[in-house]
């Protein structure tokens, strides 16, 4: 999940310096999106993984 998110990232930094700013708007809300969704499961997966333990 973090690699797609820094992936996009970097598709909306090289989109941003080439000109294309609305393919860079949409790449980087889509890596905003998959960050969060990566901290909450990365959070979720401590709690739950230490209840075990």
């Amino acid at each position: 999940m973090l690699g797609w998110a820094v992936l996009c990232f970097v598709i909306a930094v090289v989109a941003g310096i080439l000109g294309f700013f609305t393919l860079a708007a949409a790449a980087a809300s889509i890596a905003k999106v998959l960050f969060v969704v990566f901290l909450i499961l990365f959070v979720v997966s401590l709690i739950f993984g230490r209840r075990r333990a």
